[in-house]
């Protein structure tokens, strides 16, 4: 009888082992799987990531160009406030001039 002991245990020994061998197998392969979901969202974030530093380099860029004619709208105000811009409009729009000043046009 002590024979037939020996063969249980050893066969539940190896059934054991095909058990740990499919439990590890499980594992591996859920480690897997979730390495690969890993890396997909991973690659998607990075893509993301390249995109919106494209999209902020553009705007920085929109946004300087328009800081640079913001710039030139209030040169071009302070210039239309200048008596040199009155006199020179005055002088292309209504065709006045100064006080003992000849004005020669030219013919056509």
């Amino acid at each position: 009888m002590g024979n037939r002991a020996g063969k249980s245990q050893r066969h539940r020994a190896r059934e054991n082992q095909k058990q740990n061998r499919y439990a590890m197998a499980s594992i591996i392969l859920v480690a897997c799987i979730l390495l690969a979901v890993l890396f997909v969202k991973g690659y998607s974030l990075q893509k993301r990531i390249d995109e919106n530093s494209a999209r902020q380099a553009a705007l920085q860029e929109e946004i300087e160009k328009e800081n640079s004619r913001t710039e030139e709208i209030s040169a071009l105000k302070e210039y239309m406030q200048s008596d040199e811009y009155i006199e020179k409009m005055a002088r292309e729009k209504l065709g006045m001039v100064k006080e003992n000043e000849i004005l020669f046009k030219e013919s056509k």
